[in-house]
């Protein structure tokens, strides 16, 4: 952690010579709130720094911070970039839609999509495209010409634990 400001430092000082789109993946581990009472100093002033290197920057890069967990992130960070981008999970309607494109070369059926866009109500966009990958795949290996909801449904129950399908209404 001792060498976390001057290794951001570094980051900083490529900004302003090499012109180029800066990605800080996983920001809330850099970025989350100061007044949280469990912090470590460290990371306090690790946050502290990179605010003072972003106020400096007057380069032609563009700087992009990514988190799942906005609500986790320090205030003042939110005053130290031009916009704030928020994606929200996909409805019924979309994840429809970005199955039945994922799934165009297979030909799903009307009730598959329905079915497996109803049980996949907590998938991001970029998990359902893992889902859909992950089926074809099994289905590829196994010498099958279509994906089946057998298939889908295997790989949300058995690659995304953390994710459940929703119990069905009585």
């Amino acid at each position: 952690m001792g060498e976390t400001t001057a290794k951001l430092r570094l980051v900083f000082d490529a900004v302003e010579r090499t012109r180029a789109v800066y990605l800080f993946d996983e920001f809330d581990s850099l970025g989350y709130e100061r007044s949280v009472g469990h912090d470590v100093g460290e990371m306090r002033r690790v946050l502290n720094s990179f605010l003072v290197f972003l106020e400096g920057v007057r380069g032609q890069s563009l700087i992009v911070a990514a988190t799942n967990h906005g609500s986790m992130l320090d205030r003042a960070l939110f005053r130290r970039f031009d916009d704030v981008l928020e994606f929200t999970l996909p409805d019924m309607e979309r994840r429809a839609e970005a199955y039945s494109r994922r799934l165009a070369a297979f030909t799903p059926s009307a009730r598959l999509i329905a079915t497996i866009s109803r049980d996949s109500a907590r998938l991001s966009y970029g998990e359902i495209v893992r889902v859909c990958d992950d089926a074809i795949k099994d289905s590829l290996l196994s010498e099958r010409r279509g994906v089946s909801l057998d298939d889908l449904r295997n790989v949300l129950k058995e690659r995304l634990p953390a994710v459940r399908r929703p119990r069905k209404q009585r």
